[in-house]
């Protein structure tokens, strides 16, 4: 998926989101999500992205949308639960605010710390 935006065939016609406004459905997904205290860069091709989806990337095939989340864990938590309810609720809001197919939702965490 090297353009900017994705489409889903409706009845009425196709539906295009940008990368930008997936982006955002993302991380507020992931920052409502229990045990984030929030994203993490990527790495150095972050900067150039918005500084609220920076830990955000986005990509896919004919299977469906691929989604990477960098992400700092509050300390003392289950890593893996966390992770796993990150990566279901991101597919399923996405699917829902899109129409969109989600094939996978990788969860990196980036750091570990206390909540403010």
């Amino acid at each position: 998926m090297a353009d900017e935006t994705l489409s889903i065939a409706t009845p009425g016609g196709r539906i295009s989101y940008s990368r930008d406004a997936l982006a955002q459905i993302v991380a507020h997904t992931v920052n409502e999500s229990y045990g984030v205290v929030g994203i993490a860069p990527s790495g150095p091709m972050s900067r150039l992205s918005r500084r609220d989806t920076r830990g955000v990337e986005l990509g896919g095939d004919g299977t469906g949308l691929r989604i990477d989340v960098y992400v700092v864990v509050e300390y003392g938590l289950n890593l893996a639960e966390v992770a796993a309810t990150v990566r279901s609720r991101v597919a399923y809001e996405v699917e829902r605010l899109t129409g969109l197919k989600v094939a996978a939702v990788e969860v990196h965490i980036q750091d570990v710390r206390r909540s403010a």
